[in-house]
């Protein structure tokens, strides 16, 4: 009779919720991770209870965001405090070894209640200009994972290692996914404007106003328009190709000789590891203004242009598509792009970061004493 003893099952909590930007790079570390068994921390009705219960089981906290202030905050850190009570109980009776996030608002009572227990949290921040919960809570964290070098700056307690940011499974393969559903002939140039999951009816109008222009110089159009344009349909042409969604993305990148875009940070990812040149004119919404952060990575290496929303005309935007794709163009100006793109890219960033939780996970039990002296109170809270 075998006298082994059977290990116990790592167990990985992952906190991650409310966009693809944070969902998607944490379903790709999760992948890398089949020895871990592996459970998810998200908010009730956003995407993660669509994408997340069909591979790990899902627990829910009724956490929101920080961004109110004075009294309207009570109520919210009254739910703070509930869910980092949930969340304790949870990381006690499931006797997991760590937490991993990707931050956003679900990150706080995550990194809160592991590190009042011991545990090691990983925290993973894709921005160049890092959320307002990861720059308050990266000090104790026990690492925090960077997609850009420059997000470092705003961390400067935080220990930071720089991974990239992990992209989606479509964007590993080799070959890219052709598009074969689409009618578009070898050899022609290919822009592609992309505004998002949801579009962006702003970009989309001055696309239109364009569009004629660059038609006429022999470029073909994917627009992936969204679903909330009413004029989406309003202008039409046998190489202008409207579309609501579209999901071969990575075929799209790889095809494409040029893509416009909002900038953030998982469209940038993709953009680096298909070595794509683009035009990026950030959300003007987005908190912190942190797309115009990530924007300026690119710009600056010489992978992209950079326009604010507010001060783009159709004029400069039908300009710098044709000197890069018009027919007296040069063929050598979108190539030193491309190679700019490519110079940031992080293809294997999701093993790194998987590599990396592991090496956390098998801390515990160590430096408990230097734990317990630095577990957290929710002291400041109303900072955010």
């Amino acid at each position: 009779m075998s006298t082994e003893t059977k290990q116990p099952a790592k167990r990985l909590l992952i906190a991650a919720s409310g966009t693809g930007g944070h969902l998607f790079p944490a379903i790709a570390v999760a992948e890398q991770l089949p020895d871990y068994q592996i459970e998810w921390l998200g908010v009730p009705n956003r995407l993660e209870t669509q994408l997340v219960p069909e591979r790990y089981p899902l627990h829910t906290v009724a956490v929101e965001g920080f961004q109110k202030r004075g009294l309207r905050m009570v109520p919210v850190l009254l739910k703070l405090i509930g869910a980092i009570g949930q969340v304790r109980r949870l990381l006690h009776q499931g006797q997991f070894q760590g937490v991993f996030t990707t931050g956003g608002y679900i990150a706080a009572p995550a990194v809160i209640a592991a590190r009042s227990l011991g545990l090691p949290v990983m925290l993973h921040e894709s921005n160049a200009l890092p959320g307002k919960v990861t720059r308050l809570l990266s000090p104790w964290c026990t690492e925090v994972a960077i997609g850009f070098p420059e997000a470092a700056q705003y961390l400067p307690k935080a220990q930071t290692t720089v991974v990239g940011t992990p992209a989606r499974e479509q964007f590993q393969q080799n070959p890219p996914p052709p598009l074969s559903d689409l009618p578009i002939p070898e050899g022609v140039p290919l822009l592609a404007i992309v505004g998002g999951s949801q579009g962006a009816v702003a970009i989309n109008q001055l696309v239109r106003e364009c569009a004629p222009s660059w038609l006429e110089a022999g470029i073909w159009i994917v627009h992936q328009t969204g679903d909330n344009d009413p004029d989406a349909k309003s202008f039409q042409h046998p190489h202008y190709l409207p579309l609501p969604f579209y999901s071969n993305m990575a075929g799209l990148f790889h095809r494409a000789d040029l893509v416009i875009g909002r900038s953030g940070a998982g469209t940038l990812t993709e953009l680096a590891i298909t070595h794509t040149p683009s035009i990026l004119i950030p959300y003007p919404f987005a908190a912190d203004d942190h797309q115009a952060y990530n924007a300026a990575v690119f710009a600056k290496a010489g992978a992209a242009l950079m326009f604010r929303q507010s001060e783009l005309t159709a004029d400069i935007l039908r300009s710098a598509v044709l000197d890069r794709l018009g027919t007296a163009a040069h063929p050598e100006t979108l190539q030193v792009m491309a190679e700019k793109a490519a110079s940031l890219a992080v293809p294997d960033s999701a093993t790194q970061l998987a590599n990396r939780v592991r090496q956390l996970m098998e801390k515990v039990g160590k430096n408990t004493s230097q734990d317990k002296e630095r577990s957290l109170t929710i002291e400041g809270f109303g900072e955010l």
